[in-house]
């Protein structure tokens, strides 16, 4: 059994406007396994946050930062938490 853990990913650079976070929405459920959202920030950044087994949350952290994401990712900045809960499939917000 995979461990489960919760990813929250802040993306900067061109990342709204372009279908972000449909894509990630898209890649999370490709993955398989994961939960939670995409969110548009006021201040330019889309906030991710992904819980399920970490193979997962981590293979959804790599296409974040290296992956063929529409737009431009200038960098991402995450952090590792324990799940939540509380999200019903992958949304887009």
């Amino acid at each position: 059994m995979s461990e489960e853990v919760r990813l929250v990913a802040w993306v900067r650079g061109h990342v709204q406007g372009v279908g972000f976070r449909w894509f990630t929405r898209a890649r999370a459920l490709e993955i398989g396994g994961l939960r939670g959202f995409a969110l548009n920030l006021d201040d330019g950044r889309v906030q991710v946050v992904a819980e399920g087994p970490k193979e997962g949350c981590e293979q959804l952290l790599a296409w974040l930062k290296n992956g063929d994401t529409p737009g431009r990712v200038d960098g991402v900045t995450e952090i590792w938490d324990t799940p939540r809960g509380g999200y019903d499939g992958f949304a887009i917000r």
